[in-house]
């Protein structure tokens, strides 16, 4: 028996009845055969956690835009967070945390530069709109590897396209993610805010505070304890938080999106990255020389705009700053 097949054992012996057990995924697009060591959800992780699209995830804007500061979150540490509260959730609840670590590290590698405000950018002006989660699955599928991908497991490629709204995953690990990523931002949101100057944490509505905790600790242990609480026993495995958490959690996202998201201070410089993408996207689109010769490639089989949306959306902010200067910003002439 090889350690792959001991560990399916194990999986089938200890988890839940809900769980997604490795032997049991719908598989690969490309078959191929078994690793001696790993389960397929673990080979999953791997790829994914050795990518250049995770790699890139260092230099993107989570919710501030290029923070003078060490300690704001950046995308990849939300993507970090992420997986930590969702690995927790699966322990709790006896889930697969190998198909659960996967999904949470896979599930933003589609997003722009500059957060969420290169994300809108595109999807204006792109002929087909732009959404980051249905990118990650494109990258996972196509853009890695000059256009192999990473021939994902069925399960971790339906919790990717999943994970934000919409249908729901089909797997328990897919629906923990999704909370997972909901109570990640909305508390290092809040964090990052005070940090920055734009929220004082007394502003926070009393009501939920005084349900979910008055520390981003207390609410995410409060949040966590309570959706593991209220799923371990729920019929056909449905994940869910108590009525009050959820009342609770609602008031304080509505309370992020009316304030925080759209603080002026915060946001002044998006108004700039709405430009800066709009430039870039029409300069590739009418010179596709200046994308390297995979896009190329792409716009020759799948169009322009789709090209280029690939392109942009894959760069980190600091490479797009960089390239709209060197198209745009004119430079010094050094003269021997």
């Amino acid at each position: 028996m090889t350690v792959r097949e001991e560990t399916q054992t194990i999986e089938r012996l200890t988890l839940s009845p809900y769980a997604a057990l490795s032997e049991q995924s719908f598989g690969r697009r490309t078959p191929e055969p078994e690793d001696d060591l790993r389960t397929c959800y673990q080979r999953d992780r791997d790829r994914i956690l050795h990518c250049k699209s995770f790699r890139r995830l260092k230099q993107k804007t989570q919710v501030f835009l290029s923070p003078e500061g060490d300690h704001y979150r950046t995308r990849l540490t939300h993507t970090l967070e992420v997986s930590q509260i969702a690995r927790t959730i699966a322990r709790a609840l006896r889930l697969n945390e190998d198909l659960t670590e996967a999904i949470a590290l896979g599930h933003d590698l589609g997003h722009t530069p500059y957060g969420h405000a290169g994300e809108r950018a595109l999807n204006r002006l792109c002929p087909g709109g732009f959404t980051h989660y249905r990118q990650s699955l494109r990258v996972v599928d196509y853009l890695e590897k000059d256009g192999k991908g990473l021939n994902l497991c069925w399960e971790v490629r339906n919790g990717i396209i999943t994970h934000t709204k919409g249908a729901w995953a089909r797997t328990m690990e897919g629906c923990t993610v999704r909370y997972a990523d909901h109570i990640a931002f909305l508390n290092h949101d809040i964090e990052d805010a005070v940090a920055a100057g734009v929220l004082n944490p007394t502003a926070l509505p009393r009501d939920a505070v005084q349900v979910l905790g008055n520390t981003k600790s207390r609410r995410i242990t409060t949040m966590i304890t309570d959706l593991v609480a209220n799923s371990t026993n729920c019929k056909n495995g449905k994940m869910q938080f108590s009525p009050e958490v959820e009342e609770a959690y609602g008031v304080l996202k509505d309370f992020m999106y009316s304030t925080v998201y759209v603080d002026k201070d915060a946001k002044r410089e998006e108004k700039k990255v709405d430009k800066m993408i709009e430039a870039l996207y029409e300069r590739l689109c009418a010179d596709p020389t200046l994308m390297p010769n995979f896009y190329m490639q792409v716009a020759y089989h799948q169009g322009m705009d789709r090209a280029v949306a690939d392109y942009i959306s894959g760069m980190s902010d600091e490479f797009a700053t960089r390239l709209f200067e060197e198209l745009f910003v004119p430079q010094k002439w050094q003269v021997l």
